[in-house]
Formats: structure tokens, C-alpha cells, sequence
């Protein structure tokens, strides 16, 4: 039987007890802050990339790991006995790095032969990524097979609901993530965007509200548009520096669908650049009857 291993990157933003329970390797993104370069989730926590970011007026950047560093975490794997791959990474419409696993899949089957590596776009971000990857992770662990992974992981891409609140378009439109206009409407007094993620794993403004609590109300409208209340689903909430609030966004998840698994998940340093400080979302995936 194929040992299939799963790999995604830290934009993925799965907690680290759960990506080691279930055996995922993490390829971190790079930091650049307050003139210091740091790795996603191993060298800066969330927690103390917030803190940097509120005591900075520099914009961060961000940037992707190489095709040689992907390469090396593939050869890993191969030596700790995989025969197969499958990788899952950030939308290629917001990044290269998927670009970067698909040049370093050529290398390493080149060098392996018998190795087969799978590179899948997730086409989105944070844990609607990390969501895709540990349905999967399971999946390979009770012995699925390659193509019954793919299909779960095109599962959980088509069918999430996503919808977030930033508090500004202004970290979307500088780090060239969403267009000028859209950040402009944003900026307009007391007018709180509402950004989601489309088919091509672009992000883009579904809608916006005067005022927060019309803004959080019509948040979880748009969820129930694509997954109707009642439904037996999976849930996270993603959360930029706002557990707080973020606990009162899960009670309201639960109060309104049957929730099987729940995830609290703060927002790691790559998105918490590009989304901002204060950014709230929630994300559901209908579970299969």
C-alpha cells in the first residue's frame, strides 16, 4: 500500500498540535517586520507578530519559500518511507508559492522515480486551507487513496462559506491583495467590508454594511446563503488579535447550524499581514449525510 504523506504551508494556520497529531509537515512563509525576517509560526508566533505590528508604522511584507526549500521538505518525507505526495497549498492568485512546490515536484520526481508528488491549489487562505488539508490528513490515515484524497480536498474547496470582517482594506490593497477601488469603499466612515474569497482564490469584497452590527448580522447571512441553517457542518472562526469576539462568533455558529467540529483559530503572521489586525471571519463546510 502507497504511503502518501501530506504537506501544506503556514498559511494554512492549522494549530501545531493538530498538524502533528495527524502527521502534516508545515513549509513556513517568511516575515519581514520592524526590519527583522522571521518564519511563519516557527520563529513569530501570531501573538507576538500583533504585538510587532502595533508597535511598527512600517508595513510588513511577506514572502514564499523556495523551490529548493520545498524540495528538501519532499525528500523528507521520501526518506521517512513516502511514496506519495500531496501537497496543499495557498491560492496561486495570491501567491507563488504554489508555483514553488509545482517546480520542486519536477526536481524530486526526477530524482525519485517511483515517487508520485501532487501539488493542489486550495484557491483560498488561513485555516479554509488548513480545513482542506486535515480532512485529508485523516482521510490518508485510515488508508484512502490518492485519488479519493484529490476528491475530498475538491470537496472542501467548492463547498466552504466563507466571510470575513476586516477592520481596513488598507493591508489587502497595499500588499496588492485587493484592488484600489474596493479599499476606497472601505475606507468610507463607518462602512466595514465584508471580504470573502471567490472560485479563482482571489479575495474581493461580497459586501459591506454601515456600522458593525449590521456589518457582524449580514456576515452571518452570506454563510447561510451558501449553507442553510440546520446543517450538520465543520466550523472554524479565524480571528486577527480577537479571541474574544471570536468565542462569541462560535456560540453564534453553533446556535445556528449542528456543528461536528469546532476551531477557534487564530490568524498567523503571513494573512494577518495582508488581512490586517482586528480581521474576523467564519468559515463552514457542509459534511457529506
Amino acid at each position: 500500500m502507497a504511503n502518501v504523506k501530506i504537506i501544506t504551508d503556514s498559511t494554512a494556520d492549522i494549530p501545531k498540535n493538530l498538524a502533528e497529531e495527524l502527521g502534516i509537515s508545515v513549509i513556513p512563509l517568511k516575515v519581514h517586520v520592524g526590519g527583522e525576517s522571521y518564519l511563519d509560526g516557527v520563529t513569530l508566533s501570531a501573538a507576538e507578530f500583533y504585538e510587532k505590528l502595533r508597535a511598527t508604522e512600517e508595513l510588513p511584507t511577506t514572502s514564499q519559500p523556495s523551490p529548493l526549500d520545498f524540495a528538501e521538505v519532499y525528500r523528507g518525507a521520501i526518506q521517512e518511507g513516502a511514496t506519495e505526495i500531496l501537497s496543499i497549498h495557498l491560492s496561486s492568485a495570491l501567491s507563488g508559492t504554489y508555483q514553488s512546490a509545482v517546480l520542486a515536484k519536477g526536481m524530486i520526481e526526477e530524482e525519485h522515480p517511483g515517487v508520485t508528488i501532487t501539488v493542489f491549489d486550495s484557491k483560498t487562505a488561513t485555516y479554509s486551507i488548513g480545513m482542506i488539508v486535515v480532512a485529508v490528513a485523516r482521510a490518508a490515515k485510515q488508508g484512502k487513496k490518492m485519488d479519493e484524497l484529490v476528491a475530498i480536498a475538491e470537496y472542501y474547496r467548492e463547498n466552504q462559506a466563507l466571510a470575513a470582517l476586516v477592520d481596513t482594506l488598507e493591508y489587502l490593497q497595499k500588499g496588492g491583495r485587493i484592488g484600489k477601488a474596493a479599499a476606497l469603499v472601505g475606507s468610507l466612515l463607518s462602512i466595514k467590508p465584508i471580504i470573502s474569497i471567490n472560485d479563482d482564490g482571489e479575495v474581493y469584497a461580497i459586501d459591506k454594511a454601515r456600522g458593525k452590527n449590521k456589518a457582524v448580522s449580514r456576515v452571518f447571512e452570506l454563510l447561510q446563503e451558501k449553507v442553510p441553517a440546520g446543517s450538520t457542518v465543520t466550523a472554524a472562526v479565524l480571528h486577527a488579535d480577537r479571541k474574544e469576539q471570536a468565542e462569541e462568533w462560535m456560540d453564534k455558529l453553533k446556535a445556528i447550524y449542528d456543528v461536528q467540529e469546532a476551531n477557534l483559530i487564530e490568524i498567523g503572521p503571513v494573512i494577518g499581514t495582508h488581512a490586517g489586525p482586528g480581521t474576523i471571519g467564519c468559515l463552514v463546510v457542509p459534511l457529506k449525510a
